[in-house]
């Protein structure tokens, strides 16, 4: 048995027990069986989280693979390594045992829902319905189907851009499962649903990052130096992305402290958080002593290290399975359809007191706006330290828009935007219209390409240069083109707002994110169009930019009064459910949010006006002054003025000088 194969027994192992240990400490074994109710058997009982765990297992694996395939190891001008290619064709082989376990869960997942062994349920239609039908079923089998699309593309794939793409696709299929579980019935499911996502996908990339690590100092491969200094800089910000989604994940869940103690679920968790503490202990010691140790060549102690992190870490993938297992204490929660709609009570009749004090904590973009906000701090000090200059203005707007931003989305905006129409417009009117504006002006990407450093050996792929190659890509020339992200901009509005989309995003906390997230990518992608400062594929004349905005806006006009014109109400169900007894009614709401949107535009679109005015200005004095500082050159070089226009006038007069002296 290789050294690979006996590390890969290692963590299956590590993982299995912690699973069986969870599963024993946390009564998910031997449940209550009550006689006359139906029970799916002891196989499905147990083969039920295995196959989980075999799912987890196989998709962390095929994440890691594609990490260090695009991430890790260095490339040539796009196209991947010799080890790192057979690390992306390895992934195709532990997708395709992705989709295998998913499909078994798939089968067990029916069995426990309907209270039967599995031999009963295989010769009906009820698989069927339960794959198409019930989101526990269907999160499964879109699980397969992309792990299957994962695993044919990566035979393929020799480019970094590909692996990249298939990295992406890889962690977006981790997300349904988990997405359908506990934290879509918690009572917080807003907080519980982002922080389990956040969770799992910086969870992925650490584990998956460092199991291939260890592979690639097991097989004794080169560039180990370089892939680990790179894998350290990724586990640090995912060692404190898991952190702070763990407590919020903790802070969804219990409702006191000392249910960390008094339950099965509370004490698995001090469990799984004791593992974190010593994780993040051995990170420290990897960047302090074994990093330095692989610069000079020696790997013995990292990989003594991290040989027993990883196995560490396969144990805290078996707990996290059995903690899905194992229902979390039960919460005093009032018996209310809001509450259990919204996550919290109905609040109280709106007012501009209400909007300013009443706040509700949305991670997902309190996280955005944390990052982008630190980000871009540590840019200008970057610059600033390197003795480089970098415009206060720029930083002032990109700034303003953050706190717009937080405003928008953290305040009490973000509590009543569920409850009324009007409300929710206003917020989709400040992230598409007013945030978009001040962040495109702050030149984030101009920014980032000043303070970045250039990959280390040449024709690799850094931060930087994957900046560069997205700004260049097809996809962004399509996407920026002027046309597209209009069309993006306007009819994007009426196909939400018109169509059964907007009722279903507002029934759901991840399609009410993607909805706002789409309200504020729109926005961005127009706006850069229009008064963007940073590199892009199509840069319009100013007149053309002027125009465009000029002919946009009015489709914002013509939404609002559809709206106003309508006799009935966008996502009716929504509303009536929620039960709101103060205030206008739910028409009448609709009728002031169509309002807003008819008359909100003509504040962003001064703002616009004016860069536009400054841009134009500015950039017409800047080719003034290069025009004098050439016609400068020509002047010194030709004796002349250096414009050829006016140095042919004087030429003109100094021959009617000669021809009348010549006349006299």
């Amino acid at each position: 048995m290789n050294r690979t194969l006996r590390l890969t027994v290692a963590a299956l192992c590590a993982a299995a027990g912690a699973l069986v240990i969870g599963m024993v400490a946390g009564g998910a074994a031997t449940p209550r069986l009550i006689p006359g109710l139906p029970d799916q058997g002891t196989l499905t009982r147990w083969m039920l989280p295995f196959s989980k765990l075999g799912m987890d297992v196989a998709g962390v694996l095929t994440v890691g693979l594609l990490a260090i395939g695009a991430a890790l190891l260095p490339s040539d001008k796009g196209l991947l390594g010799k080890s790192a290619q057979g690390y992306v064709k390895a992934a195709s082989w532990s997708a395709l045992a992705w989709a295998v376990a998913a499909a078994s869960a798939l089968i067990f997942s029916l069995s426990e829902t309907l209270g039967a062994p599995v031999s009963e349920i295989l010769g009906g239609n009820e698989l069927t319905s339960y794959a198409s039908q019930v989101p526990q079923g269907i999160a499964l089998t879109l699980v397969v189907l992309f792990a299957v699309a994962i695993a044919l593309f990566a035979r393929g794939a020799i480019t970094s851009g590909t692996a990249a793409g298939l990295l992406v696709f890889a962690l977006a299929t981790l997300l349904p499962p988990a997405l359908t579980g506990h934290s879509s019935s918690s009572p917080n499911h807003g907080l519980a649903t982002t922080s389990v996502a956040f969770h799992l996908l910086f969870l992925a990339l650490w584990v998956g990052g460092l199991g291939m690590l260890c592979v690639h100092a097991v097989r004794g491969e080169r560039q180990l130096d370089v892939a680990a200094a790179r894998f350290s800089r990724m586990a640090l910000w995912c060692f404190v992305g898991v952190g702070i989604s763990g407590v919020a994940s903790v802070l969804a869940r219990l409702s006191s402290v000392d249910e960390l103690w008094t339950s099965a679920y509370g004490l698995m968790l001090l469990a799984k958080t004791a593992a974190f503490v010593v994780l993040g202990v051995i990170g420290w010691r990897h960047r302090e002593r074994t990093l330095p140790g692989l610069a000079s060549g020696e790997s013995r102690s990292f990989l003594r290290l991290a040989l027993g992190e990883i196995v560490l870490m396969s144990a805290t993938v078996g707990i996290a399975v059995a903690l899905s297992r194992t229902a979390p204490p039960p919460a005093n929660v009032p018996v209310d359809r809001a509450f259990d709609l919204l996550g919290y009570l109905m609040p109280p009749p709106v007012s501009l007191a209400n909007l300013l004090t009443l706040w509700w904590f949305d991670l997902f973009f309190a996280a955005i706006a944390a990052t982008l906000a630190g980000l871009y701090a540590v840019g200008v000090i970057r610059l600033r330290r390197r003795g480089d200059s970098w415009p206060w203005g720029r930083t002032v707007l990109w700034f303003t828009g953050i706190v717009i931003l937080v405003l928008a989305t953290q305040s009490g905006v973000a509590r009543y935007a569920p409850v009324l129409f009007s409300v929710h417009m206003t917020e989709h009117m400040i992230l598409s219209m007013l945030v978009p504006i001040f962040l495109v002006l702050g030149a984030p990407v101009t920014l980032a390409l000043r303070a970045l450093k250039p990959a280390v050996r040449r024709g690799d792929r850094g931060p930087r240069e994957w900046i560069t190659v997205i700004l260049h890509s097809r996809v962004m020339k399509v996407v920026a083109h002027p046309a597209i992200a209009t069309a993006i901009f306007i009819a994007s509005t009426y196909a939400l707002y018109f169509t059964p989309l907007f009722a279903s995003a507002m029934e759901e906390h991840i399609g009410h994110i993607a909805m706002t997230l789409h309200f504020l990518l729109s926005g961005c992608l127009f706006f850069y169009v229009i008064i963007g400062v940073d590199p892009g594929p199509h840069r319009l004349p100013y007149v053309a930019r002027l125009v465009l905005l000029l002919v946009t806006m009015p489709f914002h006009a013509f939404f609002g009064v559809a709206l106003m014109s309508m006799g009935t109400v966008l996502a009716s169900e929504w509303y009536d459910q929620l039960g709101r007894t103060w205030g206008a009614s739910s028409l009448a709401d609709q009728v002031t949010g169509g309002g807003i949107a008819w008359s909100f535009g003509e504040v962003p679109t001064l703002i616009v006006l004016l860069a536009l005015a400054i841009q134009w200005w500015r950039d017409d004095d800047r080719k003034a002054r290069r025009d004098d500082r050439r016609a400068d050159v020509v002047a010194a070089k030709t004796g002349g003025t250096g414009n050829a226009e006016l140095d042919a006038y004087n030429d003109y007069l100094t021959k009617l000088n000669k021809r009348d002296a010549a006349a006299e």
